[in-house]
């Protein structure tokens, strides 16, 4: 279990971690989404004792220190920037790691040829990191992290720049570690991925956590409204007739095509049907995380 309570970290004139708190119980997937400088690294070399709060308290299942060694065994970290040696192969890279934990020889053995299946890297494990493409390199340093079998995982934006075949293994690795009860932190600008992996997001900027929930509660409570574009196989010509059947006053009409906003998309579409024109197509825009941002921030995730 990991549980955080006002967290703060400032560099000179800039605030990077703001009161921060925030709790996750074990075998769950913590996500903290926001833009690039919003404090999420921060956050994340906090927890494993990288640096220190100014003030605030970091507990790692009970324990406070996340200096301590047994603590710091109980990680597996995954940094923005790449932390392997790409003079030495994978094999080397994880052998290396391997012997820091103190891992016995035939575990390690062991380990180091699951984490190389799971890095899709076996066939290629005697070549040098240099020769690896960004995708097999994130592959490499994600499994790193996953050597000596930690129980707490701080994954800091794990699949930036990395192809969509890399990006896919990451995430197929993350949701199989979740489900044999580790504790997970994952950072991402990419609202996507939060709303793929995280059982609860916090939305951070500029070092301030804005709201934490699950996904579908933030969508809910700070999402907006959905988008609706009906195109019918004829022309309106009644449009008195068509607002009696929408909940929305502000209906946009071009021909045959009507726009508008609700909070029941589904309830507003079945009332329109009432209607007895013919659809020819139908577009529904939910809401999503990026909405959420936009609206609690005023403005976008990657800004």
């Amino acid at each position: 279990m990991i549980e955080v309570k006002n967290l703060h970290k400032k560099y000179e004139n800039i605030i990077a971690v703001n009161d921060v708190s925030f709790k996750v119980d074990k075998g769950r997937t913590f996500g903290l989404l926001g833009p690039n400088g919003a404090g999420k690294t921060t956050t994340i070399k906090l927890l494993c004792g990288i640096i220190k709060p100014d003030s605030g308290t970091v507990s790692l299942n009970g324990r406070t220190d996340p200096t301590l060694i047994d603590v710091r065994r109980s990680l597996g970290v995954v940094p923005q920037t790449l932390a392997i040696y790409e003079e030495l192969s994978a094999e080397k890279n994880l052998r290396f790691i391997g012997r820091m934990y103190g891992l016995d020889s035939q575990i390690l053995n062991s380990r180091i040829a699951e984490c190389l299946e799971i890095a899709g890297l076996s066939k290629r494990k005697k070549e040098k990191v240099a020769k690896y493409s960004g995708g097999m390199k994130r592959r490499l340093n994600m499994v790193c992290s996953l050597l000596h079998e930690p129980s707490i995982l701080l994954l800091d934006e794990p699949t930036v720049g990395v192809d969509p075949q890399s990006r896919n293994l990451i995430f197929n690795t993350i949701e199989k570690i979740k489900k044999q009860g580790r504790t997970i932190i994952y950072t991402t600008h990419y609202m996507e991925e939060a709303e793929r992996l995280c059982d609860t997001v916090a939305i951070l900027d500029h070092g301030k956590i804005l709201d934490i929930d699950n996904v579908a509660n933030l969508i809910k409570k700070h999402g907006g409204p959905s988008h609706i574009e009906a195109e019918f196989e004829e022309i309106i010509s009644d449009i008195e007739k068509i607002k009696k059947y929408v909940d929305n006053t502000e209906i946009q009409f071009e021909n045959n095509i009507i726009r508008f906003k609700t909070s029941r998309p589904m309830e507003s579409l079945a009332k329109l049907n009432q209607s007895g024109l013919r659809f020819h197509s139908i577009k529904v825009q939910t809401a999503n995380l990026e909405d959420v941002f936009l609206n609690l921030t005023g403005r976008r995730l990657r800004d």
